[in-house]
């Protein structure tokens, strides 16, 4: 997670810490642990110098005291950026963390934006928003007079919806991110907000996507409610997630899957109907696909309906 530095504003500390990240680099773990814990010793409330202590302990089966250098990065930032929590969750045999501390995923992302569409879509083939939108045809779309992207990142499905949207805005955690989404030009309005805690609605939309976002929300009862109560009587929801087997589960990636159950369930509860469940590989992950959903959930219609079906590119 930490893929930049990170300063301890103690200049002995910070350089120690980047001998211990050569010495990783060259797979001496040991010796990497050995300095970085001597570059504590003078910054103990380094929160990124434990999380990264954290790291290297795992690496070599240090269990115990991963924990013990993780629960030391989030008492030195309880906000949590480096996302130690997570790691200390999917220690235990079950996780039970249903929401990603929004400091994470903000980090995250800033850090990620120059690189983000030539690293998601070159090297790893997603294809999410061009899923959603084969999607969303199948189901009747053509046309939207108010859209908004929740969690819009760089701008990718904004590009997707830019031809059939006569306004469409953004939201996203991240500066970095919105900074790319803006040099698109695709989006009428950008906002940077946490979609987690987002306040009622004040304008109507015909069409709320989010494209590979709820993957970092967990449970996603407050969102869903919080769409149903900004869209049009007749307006659509399309998403994706990737699928599980459980209601909400924390991966080794530090994403959450949703079980398809749990989604319908979500959605009925909140209003939606005619719900859609297309199968589908949103991209790659080292080589393995991702099992996703591809979810398209309208309101306004009296009797509630499920379709599951596969979608591809290839036949879309």
């Amino acid at each position: 997670m930490v893929g930049k530095p990170f300063p301890s504003g103690h200049p002995l500390a910070d350089r120690r810490a980047a001998y211990a990240e050569t010495m990783a680099h060259l797979g001496d773990i040991p010796v990497a642990i050995e300095v970085l814990a001597g570059a504590l010793s003078l910054a103990p409330d380094w929160a990124a110098g434990w999380f990264r202590l954290g790291e290297f302990l795992e690496m070599v089966g240090a269990k115990d005291e991963a924990a013990d250098a993780w629960r030391k990065a989030q008492a030195a930032d309880p906000a949590d950026p480096f996302g130690a929590g997570l790691k200390l969750d999917l220690m235990r045999d079950i996780p039970v963390t249903e929401n990603i501390p929004p400091a994470f995923v903000e980090l995250l992302f800033d850090q990620y934006a120059p690189r983000f569409d030539k690293s998601l879509v070159e090297a790893l083939d997603y294809r999410g928003p061009a899923l959603l939108l084969s999607a969303l045809q199948a189901d009747g779309f053509t046309h939207a007079t108010q859209a908004l992207d929740l969690g819009c990142g760089t701008g990718l499905m904004g590009e997707e919806l830019r031809p059939f949207c006569d306004w469409l805005g953004g939201i996203d955690i991240s500066q970095g991110m919105l900074d790319e989404a803006a040099a698109k030009g695709v989006y009428d309005e950008l906002s940077k907000q946490d979609i987690g805690t987002l306040a009622l609605a004040t304008t109507t939309y015909d069409l709320i996507v989010a494209a590979d976002v709820f993957i970092y929300l967990g449970a996603l009862e407050r969102i869903i409610g919080w769409i149903a109560g900004a869209l049009a009587p007749q307006g659509r929801l399309a998403f994706t997630i990737e699928r599980g087997t459980a209601p909400v589960e924390l991966r080794e990636s530090r994403r959450f899957a949703h079980s398809p159950t749990y989604i319908a369930e979500v959605l009925e509860a909140a209003g939606f109907h005619a719900i859609q469940l297309h199968d589908c590989v949103l991209r790659q992950d080292r080589g393995v696909d991702i099992e996703a959903l591809c979810v398209v959930a309208s309101r306004g219609k009296v009797a509630p309906s499920i379709d599951r079906r596969n979608l591809s590119l290839d036949h879309a």
